[in-house]
Order: structure tokens, then sequence, then C-alpha cells
């Protein structure tokens, strides 16, 4: 078998939790390159440059793997959002750093967002309550900053935080794959206008 050009070499221990981040990184490469179903645990294993056994010791199979890494971006896309946030008590600007977050996760290296918005094992429950608990959670950090500024009844917060994540998922993504042709800064500024447009028309509470 002629080994692939990107595989690591063998032999080199490491730690465990090194280990471990040198699986997620290997199996982020072939879960993206090729779907859920087509990817192979050899293939994860060779890209490593560790044997199946020593894949098997930290995950005990495909699907466990995939979770793993799942949760990884989901708290990665979460954080984002919250981080987003708090990094300012303008509520104009918490729009534009909460839209940017979503940008800079869908052009971060390595395209983890195909894993957790374009996934092809969505149907699968564990899949699909990871992918809704991104939304879920990015929706309801965004609409108790809502609730909190506005007269918004919790309902009403809850529903615009879901349609601003779901209006800066969809955006972001569309704008990479048009290869960029808006910068992302100017891309980022404009669906914020759109969005801040819309938010701004509810009263200030108090």
């Amino acid at each position: 078998m002629t080994t692939p050009p990107d595989a690591k070499p063998r032999g080199t221990r490491l730690p465990r939790m090194a280990r471990r981040r040198q699986l997620l990184s290997a199996a982020q490469e072939v879960f993206v390159e090729n779907g859920y179903h087509a990817a192979a645990m050899d293939e994860i294993a060779e890209r490593a440059g560790v044997s199946k056994p020593v894949l098997y010791q930290h995950f005990p199979g495909k699907l466990e793997l995939y979770l793993a890494l799942l949760d990884l971006h989901v708290d990665d896309v979460v954080s984002r959002c919250r981080e987003a946030l708090a990094s300012t008590t303008d509520n104009k600007q918490r729009v534009q750093a909460a839209i940017g977050a979503f940008f800079d996760f869908v052009s971060s290296q390595g395209e983890a967002f195909r894993l957790v918005f374009e996934s092809d094992l969505r149907n699968a429950a564990p899949v699909r309550q990871r992918i809704e608990r991104s939304l879920r959670e990015s929706a309801e950090a965004i609409s108790q900053v809502i609730q909190e500024d506005t007269g918004c009844s919790s309902d009403e917060a809850h529903l615009l935080g879901v349609g601003l994540v779901g209006m800066a998922e969809v955006s972001a993504r569309y704008w990479l794959s048009s290869q960029g042709s808006i910068p992302k800064d100017a891309a980022t500024q404009l669906m914020a206008r759109l969005a801040w447009r819309g938010i701004s028309g509810f009263p200030m509470s108090g």
C-alpha cells in the first residue's frame, strides 16, 4: 500500500490529550473532505500517523469520533457568539460583533463549519441534538440581551435571537461559497446594518 503524502510519520509517543488533539485534527480533515458516510477509520488513522488500535483506544467508533468533533466546534461557535456580545455594551456594535462571529467561524482554518452547518448525518439523533444546541444556545445568548434592553417578552426575544442567528449563519455560508467576492469586514457590516435596522426599531426598556 502506498503511503498518502499527507500521512504523519508513525512512532512518536504523545501525552494522551496531545494524541487526542492529533486524532481529532486528522479526523476533521477526513470528515470535511469526504463527509461522514464516506470517511473511513483506516484513513483517519493513516492521516494521523497511528495504528487503528491506537485510534480505537481513544474513540470506540466513527460516530463517537464525529460527535467529539461536533462537541468541540459547537462549543466554539457558541463561545464566539457569547464573547462577541460581551465585547461591548453598545447594542449596534453588539449586532455587528455577533454577526462577525459567524463570519469568522465559517472562514476559520479547517472548515469546521461544514461539520456543524452542513453535516451529512443531521438525521441521526445525537448529531441533530448537537447542531440544534449550536442554534439554541447562540439564540439564547442574543435573546437575553434583547429582552434585557427592550420591552420584548421572552418568547419574542427568543424568536428575534433565532432569526438573527439564522441570518448570520446563512449569509456567512453564502459569502464563503461566493469566493468572498465582498471583503469579510464589508460583508459583516452589510448584514449588521440590515439586522440593526430591524432590532433598533424596538424601544429601549426604561
